[in-house]
């Protein structure tokens, strides 16, 4: 099966264990870090189809992260959506290049129903 390839990116183990489980169920091959460095690493060798990428890492805004991946040759169309339990960022994550945001906690038919629209 050629599955779509996701990655996702957020410093929060339970977030990253749930949307892996979540995504893997529908289909979709999933890679996960906790770390944006290791995120970038891992999208310039793996290619993904979508990026789900926190706005607030440890030590690391999401923001930069997203911005490095959009001045990025191997990534630059690739969709980035954001999430963040900071409900009023929405227009930040867009002015950094992302194409999608999402609020946290969010409601898990919400995000595969999102990643859905960018990835087919």
């Amino acid at each position: 099966m050629n599955s779509k390839k996701i990655l996702v990116i957020d410093d929060d183990s339970a977030i990253l264990d749930s949307l892996e489980l979540m995504l893997d169920f529908e289909g979709y091959e999933v890679c996960v870090h906790e770390c944006g460095a290791d995120g970038l690493k891992t999208a310039e060798m793996d290619k993904p189809d979508l990026i789900l990428l926190d706005m607030w890492l440890s030590g690391e805004d999401g923001r930069d992260i997203c911005r490095t991946f959009k001045l990025q040759e191997h990534t630059r169309n690739t969709p980035v959506i954001m999430m963040s339990a900071s409900r009023g960022l929405e227009n930040t994550a867009i002015e950094a290049g992302a194409d999608a945001f999402v609020a946290k906690p969010f409601e898990m038919d919400m995000i595969v129903q999102k990643v859905r629209e960018y990835v087919s």
